[in-house]
């Protein structure tokens, strides 16, 4: 499958708060990211997704990293979440997810762990934690995988390496403490956000 967005970089929020959300997403939305990844280890999460979720459902795919056990699907589902994002290989995750019609993007390290995720439904993969593995690793990987499943690099993305994981045949990446950090301003928020649109587009073109 292709990736269901327009930007493949998916903006993850870890420890936004309720009040924080409507800020920063549209700050988010405003530099041109269509995909949003709220973390369940972050305050209030429910709050905050299902407020994401009814002021900018419509605009932009919202939904959920860290995501461990399948109640916590449940969870997602009951606030129409449509992205499922784990930092793990977990099937039965997977499964519930794909059965509630999410769209899956599993976090994996190793071919064997890929592999599990594909064989479970999952629609996407993130290559976790790729600052640590690098490029080289995640175009070897990368090489093994089935060149339809979108690949993402998350962990230690920045806008200055971002183009060696593009290279290195990931779609995307999942853009973390380089994008939002808790209790940062808007005004950073947006500034991040155009520079890794911007460093995309440059890698792309």
């Amino acid at each position: 499958m292709s990736w269901v967005t327009k930007l493949p970089l998916i903006a993850i929020l870890r420890g936004i708060k309720p009040q924080e959300v409507e800020a920063h997403i549209t700050a988010l939305l405003d530099a041109g990211f269509d995909a949003i990844e709220i973390p369940l280890n972050s305050p209030e999460w429910e709050k905050s997704i299902a407020l994401a979720v009814t002021l900018f459902g419509h605009q932009a795919l919202i939904g959920a990293g860290t995501v461990l056990k399948p109640e916590h699907v449940e969870r997602l589902y009951a606030l129409n979440s449509k992205l499922v994002v784990t930092p793990n290989t977990e099937p039965d995750v997977i499964r519930r997810a794909v059965e509630c019609q999410m769209l899956v993007c599993c976090g994996c390290a190793t071919a064997t762990e890929a592999f599990h995720a594909i064989d479970a439904g999952a629609q996407a993969l993130k290559i976790f934690p790729s600052a640590a593995f690098g490029p080289d690793y995640v175009k070897a990987l990368k090489a093994v995988l089935p060149a339809e499943i979108p690949v993402f690099a998350v962990g230690g993305v920045t806008p200055e390496n971002l183009h060696e994981y593009l290279n290195a045949g990931c779609i995307g990446a999942g853009l973390g403490g380089d994008l939002y950090r808790a209790g940062q301003s808007v005004e950073r928020t947006a500034q991040q956000a155009k520079a890794f649109v911007k460093a995309y587009k440059d890698a792309v073109q």
